[in-house]
């Protein structure tokens, strides 16, 4: 049993476990006490001591953030010593920030802005000690760095090495040289980098973003020779709200149609479309790979693992590039949508699909790479012209001056706009597995899945690496093969599980058929391109969104959906067909480790 100690925090006593940090302590009896380099998600490091209160008996301040709870401690939060010594601190960090706050994108949402507000802080009250001519590295897709706007807490260096196991990032340098840089200071473009942003929803401040191409899509949406079309991914209607008003985990996916037509975008679509087919094809690759090695002895990289995440797939070709041929070949939803909207669409409207601009919405920064990967134009153009984040989809409403709150709700377009509840929960870490396991199950066996109310629960949740085993009886009988067969399926979510699933699959110990793998912890409503802050707690928030958009969903099987059924009759023909083997499916790159 773990043992108890008792403690007082500003005059409030409180009993805690043995171990718990005072900043802990403080959080649960509604105690705030500030921090900068403190982060839910990381480790403790205790090196911005923004976090200092006063014990007593102790001769000098200390970090909350890391100094445990000890029996019979008195701590005192607001002392004029604490006070003073926080000022201080912040002060000395505004000293060598670059306070152009007014142009900052993070301005209003940067944590640092936020404690100067809050002390009181200016930026006369130490000399500047920032260094001139700091360049801003733009040379990735997905991520700017700008030093001159970072404060040294490691918050990145920290998510790259513990969630993602990349370490893209690192500390360099001593004392003043001290700073936050790459492998032998090279560019971002020029690293071991997944785009997976991670590093960017953690930074407390400006210094690290997105790339931002908003701008280029405002000049195209006032072209008139231009049709621009965006579509968006189902993590971006759950969070949304978050930068327009709403609580956290709030569905507004009316209201952001309304908004986005109102924009001026010709056509507003849902990549939910492209979720569903990216099921058909997914699943019928699972079982074309499962029928050869088990009913006709064929060899085949089994398990097989979803493709839907680009940071994911960066991080296979990366760490484990001898091992490509487990991924799915399936593009990602949104550039399926790109393909088929300068091929497909383009036919249905009758507009030449070089005057369209195709636009994805997505939670995602990865995706800005993925984007422009060279595999990435079967339509004969760049499938997908621009990836906007989830916040840069929220700057264009505030920027267009709409009221969003007050928006009616309007539905999506048609062509390519009707979906499933299936394809919604591709948003939350297991979503994939579960649209693809209530297909997949039924074109065996002729029945629904065995859960009810289509809740595969087993696959649901925040455990880093989850498993399940679905028993087939009863198949048709062109799955005859499979009678009695217990499919055992993982999904992983954050990349330093996913090297705990490869590691398996190296080392030939992988006891599963089907894996799901996504980069960003929680899946897509955690990417890189969300509202910030994230933590658990707002993930949970988002995903609980999620499965509610699914359960009120007319239909909630990606087969079942009218205009996939329609898509194949018309264009596609068959799964796996040539036509899309041409425009949905794709080829890997061995990428090398350094």
């Amino acid at each position: 049993m773990a043992e108890i100690v008792k403690i007082n925090i500003d005059g409030i006593a409180l009993e805690v476990t043995k171990g718990t940090s005072i900043l802990d302590a403080a959080k649960s009896v509604n105690v705030k006490i500030p921090t900068l380099c403190y982060h839910e998600d990381l480790c403790v490091a205790g090196n911005c001591r923004v976090c200092v209160v006063e014990v007593e008996g102790r001769k000098n301040l200390v970090a909350s953030c890391a100094a445990p709870a000890e029996q019979g401690m008195v701590i005192k939060t607001t002392t004029p010593k604490v006070r003073r010594a926080r000022t201080d601190i912040i002060s000395l960090l505004v000293s060598e920030h670059n306070t152009q706050c007014t142009t900052c994108y993070r301005s209003t949402n940067c944590e640092l802005q936020s404690l100067a507000a809050e002390y009181n802080v200016d930026s006369e009250r130490y000399l500047s000690v920032l260094k001139p001519n700091i360049q801003v590295d733009k040379s990735s897709y997905s991520i700017e760095k700008d030093d001159s706007k970072c404060v040294r807490c490691q918050r990145c260096v920290r998510t790259c090495a513990e969630l993602q196991h990349v370490n893209a990032i690192t500390v360099a340098h001593k004392g003043r040289d001290m700073k936050i840089s790459t492998f032998m200071e090279l560019p971002m473009n020029e690293v071991v980098c997944v785009n997976c942003g991670q590093c960017v929803t953690h930074c407390p401040t400006g210094a690290l973003t997105e790339r931002r191409y908003y701008h280029e899509i405002w000049e195209a949406i006032g072209d008139p020779d231009k049709h621009v079309v965006i579509n968006t991914a189902p993590s971006v209607r759950v969070a949304l709200g978050e930068m327009l008003g709403y609580p956290v985990g709030t569905r507004v996916t009316g209201k952001m149609v309304t908004a986005l037509k109102k924009i001026g975008f010709d056509s507003v679509l849902d990549t939910d479309f492209t979720a569903d087919l990216t099921i058909i094809e997914e699943g019928h690759e699972f079982l074309q790979r499962v029928t050869k090695a088990l009913k006709h002895k064929e060899k085949v990289a089994l398990p097989m693992i979803t493709s839907c995440s680009p940071g994911w797939v960066k991080f296979i070709e990366h760490m484990y590039p001898d091992h490509l041929d487990h991924l799915s070949p399936c593009k990602s939803p949104h550039q399926m949508f790109g393909a088929l909207t300068k091929t497909f669409y383009a036919q249905k409207i009758g507009v030449d699909p070089s005057k369209i601009v195709s636009v994805a919405a997505m939670p995602c920064a990865a995706k800005k790479f993925e984007a422009n990967r060279p595999e990435m134009k079967s339509s004969g153009y760049q499938d997908v012209d621009a990836g906007l984040t989830t916040r840069e989809i929220g700057q264009m409403i505030k920027q267009s001056g709409l009221d969003f709150v007050n928006l009616p709700d309007s539905n999506y377009d048609s062509y390519m706009g009707e979906s499933s509840g299936a394809a919604v929960i591709f948003g939350a870490t297991g979503g994939v597995m579960e649209a693809a396991l209530r297909t997949v199950y039924e074109v065996v066996t002729g029945r629904e899945v065995p859960f009810k109310n289509l809740a595969i629960t087993p696959v649901r949740g925040l455990e880093g690496i989850k498993e399940a085993t679905i028993k087939l009886e009863n198949v048709v009988p062109e799955y005859s093969f499979l009678e009695g067969a217990e499919v055992k399926v993982a999904i992983a979510h954050g990349l330093k599980n996913a090297r705990v699933i490869m590691d398996q699959i190296k080392n030939g110990t992988s006891p599963y058929l089907f894996i799901e793998i996504m980069a960003c912890p929680g899946g897509c409503i955690g990417g890189g391109g969300q509202p910030i802050p994230t933590n658990d707690e707002i993930r949970k928030k988002r995903i609980a969104a999620i499965y509610a958009e699914d359960e009120g969903m007319p239909i909630r099987k990606s087969h079942e959906v009218p205009e996939i059924k329609k898509i194949y009759e018309t264009y596609l023909e068959k799964p796996l067909g040539h036509k899309s083997h041409e425009l949905l499916h794709t080829h890997y790159k061995k990428r090398n480790r350094y």
